[in-house]
């Protein structure tokens, strides 16, 4: 009986290891799925291999288990810390990580240590030991478990049925478990615990129970539909990555259809062609493909060649050293070449023991790491302190500009009446003294002296009485310029007199030289305090407004001429006002298109002391849980009430997993913004508003593995600094 389930099984078991070492390699994304497969066949055959026992002894299990699971699992392990010795490959967490696979409990190690089964770089050649100590923790409890179970004197029926339900029932509840986790982003919480992964061993033991007890009835289609959930199973395999919404779905499906294909693994006949003798011989392998796949994987990742060469390398190294390693272990009775046995297994045995030896006597770094958890701990206290003040510090000075903003609006609706009232001081001829009455009236506050034949050569004498008197405006308006001498030396004396006063001065209708008022606007272009009221312009158009002579005002245009100086006036101080809030906004806009924001998971966290002092001014948004949904609603957020500042910094290592996709994503829901990316997966992003700040994480990775060196911080401040400060 046995050998006619080995046959498909053996397929099934051949299928989900190419399964986990392709998704191992980045060939097949959904790969990772598998092990749900492998769990279900832990269930399964665990169940079937303590019913063939007549006599069940929890030593003999213990043995049994040790031989096939542990002892390959130390020989791996030490075996590769010789060779990563030998290579020069330092594994800062080597005496924790090694201990927790030893004890049975990397699976929580790894969650605790925050590493991540997802990442695209690797950080470990052993992180793919979750699953082990997952099923080390199975096998310790189970015949426990099971022996407890015996004796509770239920009647033998009742005894299947309560056995069936049991496993049902816990596997429903560890499923809901597990799904609540990744929904509410627990990933590896999910994916790592023993309790949430138990689902898909507990269904395998109920179908397990149940076959021991009732032979499965095969329709005459069994071979096609085993043949139609291989299919969907790959289906799985190929589409679903672990950022999908089915995540959670699809380890609940490929279980289910693993329980299929365990019913359905029944043979026809006893005999293996040649087929069938290969996919035995592999599938004989599978523990030892996947606990030597992920060591030579991880070897390899820095050896600079072709990635297809690496792949085959990869591949063929793997399949050899498994089965150099299974025959080595392979000690049943009847086997020959036992002396070639004995050779390898030694060999095996002294390299590991030199790999024990440097686990004996590597550094602990664990109180490094709880320093080095400490200062992280403290970033994120005084990050919460700083981005309070940041908040408030923003507001200030928001409402400052909007008050300043206001105040000049405020002053150039008062405008109209502020001129009105300001001190203007008059001084012309013939001209301003016909409309002195109106001139009164448009300032109130003013002093006009204007007498019939004056000439630009008598101002001076009458500006520094003026000034002697203490009677000479902040505004002074000049009207003389029909009576000649308009030299430019007697300006220059008119200017130098009034000082830093603001001058307005009146051109003529009928100059005595036509080139008066052209120099006049070119004498006016080189003094910053003079302007030119254009009583010509006014003019042009109402011949009412001068009387017979071209020059003097009408009754009629005496008003005009007072509203022409008036408006002269106000233009000049509007375009003042205008001019400040054009430069105020200007400012702000500057100071704005300046300002950081410094987005995050613990790659920004551990950088902040060495950004705040540069960066003191910066928005710093830092989430050791950052993915690419929580990234997305922070920027969306940010920019509808409008608190992003312009430059926009993202600094992720690759524990995020965010894809080119998603970048690219995130650049266009920022394409108004200056973005500036801490590149550590060449990315080859070409956008406008985009710049690349590369930084190979894994050269500086710190103690603890997932942070970085003080001088990987260094170097990434020294490249961030290169492009934010050109």
């Amino acid at each position: 009986m046995k050998d006619k389930y080995l046959k498909k099984l053996d397929f099934v078991r051949l299928f989900a290891c190419i399964a986990i070492l392709f998704y191992h390699l980045g060939i097949l994304k959904g790969g990772y799925l598998a092990v749900c497969t492998f769990f279900v066949l832990t269930g399964y055959l665990t169940v079937k291999s303590i019913s063939n026992k007549e006599n069940f002894s929890i030593k003999e299990y213990y043995i049994s288990r040790i031989k096939k699971i542990y002892i390959p699992l130390l020989i791996i392990v030490f075996t590769t810390i010789t060779i990563m010795s030998l290579l020069n490959i330092n594994d800062i967490n080597l005496k924790q990580e090694v201990t927790s696979i030893l004890l049975g409990y990397n699976n929580y190690w790894q969650l605790n240590a925050n590493l991540d089964y997802f990442v695209r770089h690797i950080s470990s050649p052993f992180v793919h030991l979750w699953y082990i100590a997952i099923i080390l923790q199975f096998e310790f409890i189970f015949p426990i478990l099971y022996l407890g179970w015996k004796k509770i004197k239920f009647k033998n029926q009742m005894n299947k049925i309560l056995s069936i339900t049991c496993c049902i029932f816990f596997g429903i509840i560890s499923y809901i478990i597990f799904y609540s986790e990744v929904k509410k982003g627990n990933l590896m919480s999910a994916y790592y615990g023993t309790i949430p992964r138990l689902f898909s061993i507990l269904f395998g033991m109920a179908l397990g129970i149940i076959r021991v007890n009732h032979k499965p009835v095969l329709s005459k289609y069994h071979n096609r539909i085993f043949n139609i959930d291989i299919i969907l199973l790959a289906i799985l395999f190929i589409l679903i990555d672990f950022k999908s919404q089915l995540f959670a779905i699809s380890m609940f499906l490929t279980t289910l259809i693993s329980l299929r294909l365990m019913d359905y693994s029944i043979p026809q006949n006893n005999k293996r062609n040649k087929q069938e003798k290969m996919i035995h011989s592999l599938s004989s392998i599978s523990y030892e493909i996947y606990l030597i796949q992920y060591p030579i994987i991880y070897i390899l990742q820095d050896f600079k060649m072709n990635s297809f060469f690496k792949i085959i390398i990869t591949i063929l190294g793997t399949i050899l050293f498994s089965y150099i390693l299974h025959y080595a272990l392979d000690w049943k009775k009847g086997r020959k070449g036992k002396e070639y046995k004995k050779m390898i297994l030694t060999l095996f045995i002294l390299i590991s023991i030199f790999g024990l030896w440097k686990y004996i006597t590597v550094k602990d770094y664990t109180k490094d790491i709880k320093k080095l958890e400490q200062e992280l701990n403290n970033n994120t206290e005084l990050i919460k302190q700083k981005q309070k003040e940041y908040a408030e510090r923003r507001k200030n000075e928001e409402d400052q500009y909007q008050k300043e903003l206001e105040e000049l609006t405020n002053n150039q609706e008062e405008l109209k009446e502020y001129v009105r009232n300001l001190k203007v001081t008059g001084i012309g001829d013939s001209i301003m003294e016909l409309c002195i009455k109106e001139l009164y009236e448009e300032f109130p506050n003013g002093y006009f002296d204007a007498e019939v034949n004056r000439t630009e050569k008598s101002a001076k004498g009458i500006l520094q009485d003026l000034i002697k008197k203490n009677m000479l405006g902040d505004v002074v308006v000049i009207n003389l310029g029909t009576n000649g001498n308009g030299l430019s030396t007697y300006r220059d004396e008119i200017l130098e007199t009034i000082g830093d006063r603001k001058i307005f001065w009146l051109n003529a209708t009928q100059p005595d030289e036509e080139i008066y008022n052209p120099n006049l606007v070119e004498y006016a272009s080189k003094h910053d305090n003079m302007y030119i009221i254009d009583w010509v312009k006014a003019v042009e158009g109402h011949p009412e407004y001068i009387i017979y002579d071209g020059v003097h005002p009408s009754v009629r245009g005496r008003k005009p001429y007072a509203e022409a100086i008036y408006n002269g006036i106000y233009k000049v101080y509007e375009e003042e006002i205008e001019k400040k809030k054009e430069q105020k906004i200007q400012e702000h806009e500057s100071l704005e298109n300046k300002k950081i924001t410094f987005i995050g998971n613990d790659l920004l966290l551990g950088l902040y002391n060495d950004l705040i002092e540069d960066y003191n001014n910066a928005d710093f948004i830092i989430d050791e849980n950052f993915n690419y949904k929580k990234i997305k609603n922070q920027l969306e957020l940010k920019i509808k009430d409008k608190s992003l500042n312009h430059n926009i910094v993202l600094i992720l290592n690759n524990k995020i997993h965010l894809s080119k996709k998603e970048y690219n994503q995130l650049i266009e829901l920022c394409k108004n913004y200056q973005i500036y990316i801490v590149d550590t997966n060449q990315l080859k992003i070409e956008k406008e508003n985009v710049t690349l700040i590369p930084f190979k994480e894994k050269d500086y990775l710190s103690i603890d593995g997932v942070h970085i060196t003080k001088k990987g911080y260094k170097v990434l401040k020294e490249s961030i600094d290169s492009k934010l400060k050109k």
